[in-house]
């Protein structure tokens, strides 16, 4: 069984009507189950429930949007064979962001260096210069998605996992592999990133 697709950002009809197994509400852990039994429905489902997030988590780390999704792809396939492994001490949505991280930086680390050059520079477009997008965005998720962009890794993918995945600091430190205090402080000096290139933005609208 295999999982590639497209993701958009915005789930198809078939995929919203996937919410249920047999007639009946399902959570995330009863999905598990079902899955580790081989039931394929279940895999259908608990992929339609949580493909965006996850993609969206992989390609904040990535970048590149044929990368996350076949990572995408890799993490709901290891889902499909070690389905019966999972231990509830965490979400399942915990689990799949984890496995998620792992192959997102090992992606990273097999990737070939490429030197920037000034030419190369010229061409990637800064995000804080055109206001009027700015303007059109100041109020919702998207100017705090392109700002989180300009953070680094470590303290982007804290931030990411706490307000866009709603973690909490143990399940961000389950997830990642750090300490909960590293947590805390990459979240301190993170949010602190995160104000002033808001402030900066702002300041030229």
């Amino acid at each position: 069984m295999t999982y590639a697709c497209t993701v958009t950002g915005t789930r198809s009809p078939r995929s919203a009507s996937l919410s249920t197994v047999n007639g009946e509400a399902s959570t995330d852990e009863t999905l598990i189950e079902r899955i580790a039994k081989g039931d394929q429905l279940a895999m259908r489902t608990l992929f339609a429930r949580h493909q965006t997030r996850v993609y969206r988590f992989v390609l904040r780390l990535v970048r590149n949007e044929t990368t996350a999704e076949d990572i995408l792809s890799d993490v709901f396939l290891d889902v499909w064979r070690q389905a019966s492994q999972f231990q509830e001490r965490a979400s399942v949505s915990t689990w799949l962001l984890a496995i998620a991280r792992f192959k997102a930086l090992s992606a990273m680390r097999r990737r070939v260096p490429v030197e920037l050059d000034e030419d190369m520079a010229e061409t990637i477009a800064d995000p804080s210069d055109d206001p009027e997008i700015v303007l059109q965005h100041k109020n919702t998720a998207e100017v705090l998605r392109q700002t989180l962009a300009r953070l680094s890794p470590m303290h982007a993918e804290v931030l990411d996992l706490v307000y866009y995945h709603g973690k909490s600091v143990k399940e961000v430190a389950d997830i990642t592999g750090i300490s909960e205090a590293t947590v805390k402080t990459r979240m301190f000096y993170g949010r602190k990133k995160l104000a002033e290139f808001l402030s900066v933005r702002l300041e030229t609208c």
